[in-house]
């Protein structure tokens, strides 16, 4: 789907066709809208179709005339009842009259300058433009950050209750959507850095200031994902441990009962061979007694040993 955008009146509003200093938003492109751009915007299909690779990490990259910025962009999807956080490449081409975007899925990013909820943007300037799209990707990983750390804190109250799978699994999701965000975040920092040499585009004085804004909460990013990294890594490893111990103390439990449960039958088959002579066979009562003693007796050194 390609839809056309352009700032009016300190307003990004949706276009009916492509002008100059418009920016072309392209979501999940199907062939024909990739040989569209193509011939539009004179790309080479090759070089587009690079980016539109699901693995594709941050990079820049130039042909020609056209600029490809390739960011990571995070996305947060419902799961059941949970949310699942993982990154997709968001592929941003500059060309000499517009700014193209593609993505593989449609993100909250790309929905919020669309509707103009974000200010301060203007697609007239290209440069200033690219640096909002990164700056606000940033600013959407702190804030999935921030909701994956009350998540977690919930679920670790809910295991300091009771330990059930459902919780350590949610808890390795998790896990596994800081390791994505983490890995995104550092690649995007160098390709954010490339940027800041002036390199690739050319940056006035308020350009660099809001790269360096950029390059700031890129960083605070990173450091909050390495730490809830090994905060939840911790967690993990803590609960596992507890897990096993659980189990240990349930173990001993369980052979402690086995022994003295055993007791009985011991006694009774022993009583119960008809030996000729053997003390108190004629006392039906005995074996019942001497069951009971020898169980409490058991119990009790269990207990001291800390077995029970």
């Amino acid at each position: 789907m390609i839809n056309y955008f352009k700032t009016i009146n300190n307003r990004v509003q949706k276009s009916d066709r492509c002008e100059p200093d418009s920016w072309v938003s392209c979501v999940a492109p199907g062939e024909k809208e990739i040989n569209f751009i193509v011939e539009k915007f004179s790309i080479d299909k090759d070089f587009l179709k690079s980016a539109l690779d699901e693995q594709e990490s941050s990079r820049i990259d130039c042909d020609d005339d056209v600029l490809l910025i390739v960011i990571d962009c995070p996305i947060a999807e419902k799961s059941e009842k949970n949310l699942i956080y993982y990154t997709i490449p968001l592929s941003i081409f500059l060309t000499s009259e517009n700014v193209i975007t593609i993505s593989l899925k449609n993100s909250e990013i790309i929905n919020s300058i669309a509707s103009g909820r974000i200010a301060n943007i203007n697609t007239s300037d290209k440069t200033r433009f690219i640096l909002n799209i990164i700056l606000y990707t940033a600013g959407r990983y702190l804030r999935y950050l921030n909701q994956i750390i009350r998540t977690s804190d919930r679920i670790e109250r809910v295991l300091r209750k009771s330990m059930k799978n459902k919780e350590l699994i949610q808890l390795l999701e998790i896990e596994k959507s800081l390791v994505y965000f983490s890995s995104s975040l550092k690649t995007t920092k160098v390709t954010v850095e490339k940027l800041f040499r002036g390199k690739f585009i050319t940056l006035h004085e308020d350009d660099r200031e809001l790269l360096d804004d950029v390059l700031i909460e890129i960083k605070q990013a990173i450091e909050m994902s390495d730490t809830y990294l090994n905060i939840v890594s911790g967690t993990m490893e803590a609960f596992a441990s507890i897990i096993s111990n659980n189990l240990n103390i349930m173990m001993k439990v369980l052979a402690s009962i086995t022994l003295i449960i055993s007791i009985p039958t011991v006694v009774s088959g022993i009583y119960g061979m008809n030996t000729p002579n053997f003390p108190m066979m004629d006392h039906w009562w005995f074996p019942l007694v001497l069951s009971v003693i020898l169980m409490y007796l058991s119990y009790t050194i269990l207990k001291k040993k800390g077995m029970i």
